[in-house]
């Protein structure tokens, strides 16, 4: 499945500044340490590869349950007009992934959910997390919903 979500014309700002990362590093080493919850939801902490600089980039999202043991997650930037960077990096090496959940390290691939399962897992997101269906209102884009899956059931698919 492709990433095909282009940035919106309007909504919140693109989260960014040094404090902005300094809190996504904070809330990594939490989540590596104690798992758990980040802002109410379940979070990961998601490695990917840099679209542009090939480096590994590291930013905690919260996440869904998905279908057969995957993790859902939105690229909502908090409803920015833009996506997040991760988004396009996931585009780029949607076959580099690995995110860490529960103090596991997990190799995963990325696929972007369109039509009927995104409006399946949309409905499913935003009954338990009513905040995003706010940052869906914030912005003109869609907000692209991310399947992870695990990396060796993908291979045996």
């Amino acid at each position: 499945m492709s990433f095909n979500t282009p940035a919106g014309t309007r909504g919140a700002r693109v989260p960014s500044g040094w404090a902005f990362r300094w809190l996504n590093k904070l809330m990594a080493r939490r989540i590596r340490r104690k798992g758990g919850t980040f802002m109410g939801f379940n979070a990961l902490v998601l490695t990917t590869v840099g679209a542009k600089s090939g480096l590994e980039r590291t930013t905690p999202v919260g996440w869904f349950p998905g279908k057969d043991g995957s993790w859902l997650i939105v690229a909502s930037a908090a409803g920015a007009a833009g996506n997040p960077s991760w988004y396009y990096n996931l585009a780029a090496n949607p076959d580099k992934v690995q995110i860490e959940v529960d103090g596991r390290k997990t190799a995963v691939v990325a696929e972007q959910l369109l039509g009927v399962e995104r409006a399946d897992a949309w409905q499913q997101i935003i009954a338990a997390a009513p905040r995003f269906g706010q940052y869906q209102v914030k912005t003109d884009r869609e907000l692209p919903i991310i399947r992870l899956v695990p990396r060796s059931t993908q291979e045996s698919a």
